[in-house]
């Protein structure tokens, strides 16, 4: 079940030419695949581009009609290692996933096909998140594609170029015989907007009409002699070939005047945050009128020698807009200047960020600098007024990024913390996945965090020591991860080292951080995916013998004392928790319709709450610091002798009861409580409820009586 469905909007991916399609970037991107004759395609999901793969899952039916086979890889490297099928065969084959850490799982086949080449186009599609939304490491696919000697192409945020880049993607990697990437940033994959579509293409072969007639080229494998010739051929052929491509094609653009003293070059996808700049410096429109000369480079690899240099001859400088570093283009074009006796001065990093996103506010600020210098008649004379900061944001303190209201991974690391109250502190090996919020606040749980199913590789180093001292490391993996990489890396690498160390596996039945997604242990009865393999059968088979399931995440007690006995277990050898509760989010967004539903009809619907006694609790808020849910908050104390405020719980609880499941367990207070509400209640409903009313009503009174006359 991935986070949204787009059953809906598939339906647009059948128009046919002249007709007009509107919708986002990531469904322009899956039109034009279709529109390219694309013949395969696979990828891992991942921020930006998780919902590429939700709609080709969405697509099937079309794809099966077209002739494309689709596969939801085990991981990027089982994607990219997909693209053999272009290697000697003439199909179009694309890839997805997100850049730069599907990159870097990606890396070995990727180096290969680059190096022996391929038949027919390969494209990659990655998603760049780089920048202030991002969660990874701030690294560029720029460096990953000089290395490799891959074209990327950077597309300008429009739904027209960013279809025209997908199909001239293709073209340009069967004339250069080179895998093409394509890379889309956040805002290119949810931009919106329109463009005038063209016929689906059946792919001229198929992959299993190929594989019927195999093919076998010995230069194109990655072995001595044919790779040493690779090299050469990359340099002295394919390179060549793909300069005479994008500058026969025109990928890249102009904007702007023919003529002027000053200039702007840009990278394709950052074009609409510059244009929005030079609009508030009054150089452009919104529709991209600018009135400096701007080259706006769809391809920021390789550069094109012939076209720089005639846009930088006869101006005095030229900006430079290349987001991250290292400053890859800013090198490269210097070099091409001065081998060209170009004096043209390159302003580039000098004056913007060498690190950091470009947002509007920056480009803004680098371009008011770059005219005060080299054309200060143009230059706003009045800045930019930065907006006030929010006075709201004075006196609230900033929320870190947490767990969801009701999510099985909370109690987890609530359950982690009771089990240090009791042992002392211990090595957390974190992974990457949502439980990687247990770093922050309240928990702070969590000491390195290495990379996707590769929490227990990380732990792999800590030996407990013999004796008392001894105390065994606590490594995190998610079932995304587990499936992806941990398997082999980390439980089979436990196995096989004997390393005497706690893995907790949390199986909250998909692929939860990056959307949702189905992946081997789901229990989702999924039509085309194979589900419903047990984790635990799983770890068993790759030979740990200490291995536990728990069904109930928010059993905080149960989860406490299984830790507890792996921890302290006489028994030797990897130890393996698999901590299972349904991602809260995907259970909601599966029975919340259903409910609403069922309402509508008229049927009796329960739902539980949970509460909180004012008149029980302490207001000594150990639950909100022992479970960090968003739904908990504070209120008034209701006792005129108290001044402490009492927890509270509103609107937004899910009832899944993890609050008062780590009050209990902590043996904190009993004041939570559970109430069930009932929509479309049946007259058995309404007559309990009236008997409930009535027994504590009368409670109530005799215990007002009893004060009342205690008082006199």
């Amino acid at each position: 079940m991935a986070e949204r469905s787009f059953k809906k909007e598939v339906e647009k991916l059948r128009l046919g030419a002249g007709e007009v399609f509107e919708g986002e970037g990531i469904l322009a991107v899956t039109k034009a695949l279709l529109q390219a004759g694309v013949a395969y395609v696979g990828g891992y999901q991942g921020s930006p581009i998780s919902h590429l793969m939700d709609v080709f899952a969405d697509a099937d039916p079309l794809l099966r009609e077209l002739g494309v086979h689709f596969e939801s890889s085990a991981s990027e490297a089982a994607a990219a290692a997909m693209l053999a099928a272009s290697v000697n065969y003439p199909l179009r084959g694309a890839v997805a996933w997100k850049s730069v850490v599907g990159t870097n799982v990606a890396s070995d086949a990727l180096s290969n096909v680059s190096s022996g080449g391929i038949t027919g186009g390969a494209l990659v599609i990655v998603g760049e998140d780089y920048g202030e939304g991002s969660s990874i490491m701030q690294e560029r696919t720029h460096a990953f594609a000089m290395k490799s000697q891959m074209w990327l192409l950077d597309p300008r945020p429009n739904l027209t170029s960013i279809v025209d880049m997908v199909e001239k993607g293709f073209e340009l990697s069967e004339a250069s015989h080179t895998p093409v990437m394509l890379e889309l940033r956040v805002r290119a994959c949810h931009v919106t907007g329109s463009f005038v579509a063209r016929d689906n293409k059946r792919p001229p072969l198929t992959v299993g009409e190929a594989a019927a007639s195999p093919r076998r080229d010995v230069n194109r494998i990655v072995l001595p002699p044919a790779n040493f010739l690779h090299e050469i051929e990359k340099i002295e052929t394919r390179w060549p070939a793909a300069v005479r491509f994008v500058a026969e094609q025109r990928l890249n653009e102009h904007f702007g005047p023919e003529q002027d003293s000053i200039g702007i070059i840009v990278q394709g996808g950052l074009f609409n945050t510059l244009n929005r700049a030079l609009e508030l410096a009054g150089l452009s429109d919104a529709y991209g009128a600018a009135q400096v000369p701007i080259y706006c480079m769809n391809v920021t690899y390789p550069l094109i020698p012939d076209e720089l240099r005639a846009f930088c001859a006869g101006k005095t400088a030229v900006l430079l807009v290349e987001e991250g570093q290292p400053e890859f283009i800013e090198h490269e074009l210097n070099t091409l200047l001065r081998q060209a006796d170009l004096q043209t001065r390159i302003i580039g990093k000098e004056l913007l960020p060498r690190a950091g996103e470009y947002s509007g506010q920056v480009l803004y600020d680098g371009i008011v600098g770059f005219l005060r210098k080299w054309a200060p008649e143009r230059a706003p004379q009045v800045p930019v007024p930065v907006p006030p900061e929010p006075e709201l944001a004075k006196v609230v303190p900033p929320r870190p990024a947490g767990f969801c209201t009701g999510c099985p991974e909370r109690p987890i690391f609530a359950a982690m913390k009771l089990v240090q109250r009791e042992l002392g502190e211990f090595h957390v090996s974190a992974d990457i996945g949502c439980h990687l919020f247990s770093i922050l606040p309240p928990f702070h749980i969590g000491n390195t965090t290495m990379g996707y199913g590769l929490g227990t590789a990380a732990a792999s180093a800590f030996k407990p020591s013999e004796g008392p001292g001894g105390r065994r490391a606590i490594a995190m993996m998610g079932d995304g991860g587990f499936w992806h990489n941990g398997l082999t890396s980390g439980i089979g690498n436990a196995v096989f080292n004997q390393d005497d160390n706690l893995t907790i596996i949390v199986d909250n039945g998909y692929s939860a951080a990056t959307g949702g997604q189905d992946i081997l242990s789901s229990k989702a009865n999924n039509p085309t995916r194979k589900t419903n393999n047990p984790i635990e059968k799983a770890v068993r088979g790759m030979g740990v013998r200490w291995a536990r399931t728990l069904t109930r995440t928010y059993d905080v007690a149960a989860m406490r004392d299984a830790m507890l006995e792996a921890l302290t277990s006489p028994e030797k050898g990897p130890k393996v928790i698999v901590a299972q509760s349904e991602c809260m989010l995907n259970r909601q967004r599966r029975e919340r319709p259903l409910m609403a539903k069922a309402v509508k009809e008229g049927k009796r619907v329960v739902r539980d709450r949970f509460g909180v006694d004012p008149d029980t609790c302490t207001g000594d808020h150990a639950c909100i610091r022992l479970s960090g849910c968003p739904s908990l908050s504070v209120k008034a104390n209701p006792d005129p002798l108290r001044q402490d405020p009492v927890t509270h719980i509103d609107n937004s609880c899910v009832g899944c009861g993890n609050c008062g499941e780590v009050a209990h367990a902590a043996v904190l207070c009993p004041s939570f409580y559970r109430a069930s509400i009932i929509s479309n209640p049946t007259g058995w409903d309404r007559t309990l409820h009236r008997v409930r009313g009535a027994v504590i009503g009368w409670f109530q009174r005799r215990q007002a009586r009893g004060i009342a006359a205690r008082a006199f």
